[in-house]
């Protein structure tokens, strides 16, 4: 249970001293330029998210990583790519909910600034009111008193002079004093009425400095848990943005798991080989044991030798034209 309220404790003795609600209206000024510096750091943040969104986007689209794996490895790298790029739109869109909370935490000063303007018009006004009055009812005391001692002066006088004066110089002093007490008459109902006109203003201005106390109290109040709500609630953002980061990183974590090496070592083998038999090693031949052993080269098999088969019978005789003898050679023109 809350004991300690603003109504009990920011007074002063002094009538036209403000301190007190001087003090009040300082501190929500610090609590709204708080909440303007926790709105301008969601803003800032939500930059800095973006662009590291942005960045992790073009990381993961841009950046080659592991572009010439095959097989298991191959797909964990894919899927690691795109998990990188679905962190990177998290936190874009972690920097809109943060823009967004930013927009709900000015709107909240707006409306207390503007709730809070109408009281302090109307503290401004009635501390004017009072101040103006207070002033009056010292300058109707400062008269007042003033004519007290003209009165006591007068009344001395007549005392002092009743038996070293003429008649006429009686008649002046009683005279001057009838008017001192006249005068005096005069101040004393008009400091009385600045009195009562004063202690009016005083009340009212009491019950407005209650009234404005209870007011910004309340006030305050909002305040402090509207903020204190906002920074629970920026913390759980974060906090499931870890989390959702988490799930995507363990969608990794889950095809790594299904990353085989002996897999990828057959799908290598069987994509690039390039053949199972390996050379023969290089013996040394000596030059000179060489020319020695060397044996001219024969077929091994025989070739058999062709013979001419007889001539044919010419078909055409002697006398024919196209027929022609040489020393026993038959010459066939075509």
């Amino acid at each position: 249970m809350r004991e300690a309220r603003f109504r009990d404790h920011f007074w002063s003795t002094d009538l036209t001293s403000t301190v007190g609600y001087d003090s009040i209206i300082q501190h929500l000024n610090d609590g709204r330029k708080n909440c303007k510096e926790f709105e301008d750091f969601l803003k800032e943040r939500a930059i800095i998210e973006e662009k590291y969104g942005k960045e992790l986007i073009n990381l993961s689209k841009k950046k080659p990583c592991g572009q010439t794996e095959l097989n298991t490895l191959k797909r964990s790298l894919d899927v690691f790519k795109q998990q990188i790029d679905n962190v990177g739109q998290g936190h874009i869109q972690l920097a809109q909910t943060l823009r967004e909370e930013a927009k709900k935490m000015e709107e909240f000063r707006e409306k207390q600034k503007l709730h809070r303007k109408k009281i302090e018009l109307i503290m401004e006004a009635i501390h004017k009111n009072r101040n103006l009055q207070y002033k009056k009812t010292m300058e109707a005391k400062r008269l007042y008193e003033q004519r007290c001692r003209d009165k006591d002066e007068a009344e001395q006088a007549v005392h002092r002079n009743a038996n070293l004066v003429t008649q006429k110089q009686q008649e002046k002093l009683f005279l001057k004093l009838a008017q001192t007490k006249s005068a005096l008459e005069d101040s004393d109902r008009g400091y009385q009425q600045s009195i009562t006109a004063l202690e009016k203003i005083r009340e009212e201005w009491l019950k407005e400095h209650i009234k404005a106390c209870e007011f910004f109290e309340t006030q305050e109040c909002e305040r402090i848990s509207y903020f204190r709500n906002a920074l629970w609630l920026h913390v759980n953002q974060l906090s499931q943005g870890c989390v959702q980061n988490d799930e995507k990183y363990e969608e990794i974590r889950k095809s790594l798991e299904m990353c085989s090496i002996e897999k990828d070592i057959d799908f290598f083998v069987n994509l690039r080989k390039t053949g199972s038999s390996a050379p023969a090693p290089v013996v040394y031949e000596n030059y000179y044991n060489t020319q020695r052993n060397a044996t001219p080269v024969r077929s091994p098999v025989s070739v058999p030798i062709s013979r001419r088969a007889p001539l044919p019978t010419p078909t055409s005789g002697p006398g024919d034209p196209d027929y022609a003898t040489i020393d026993g050679y038959s010459l066939i023109h075509h």
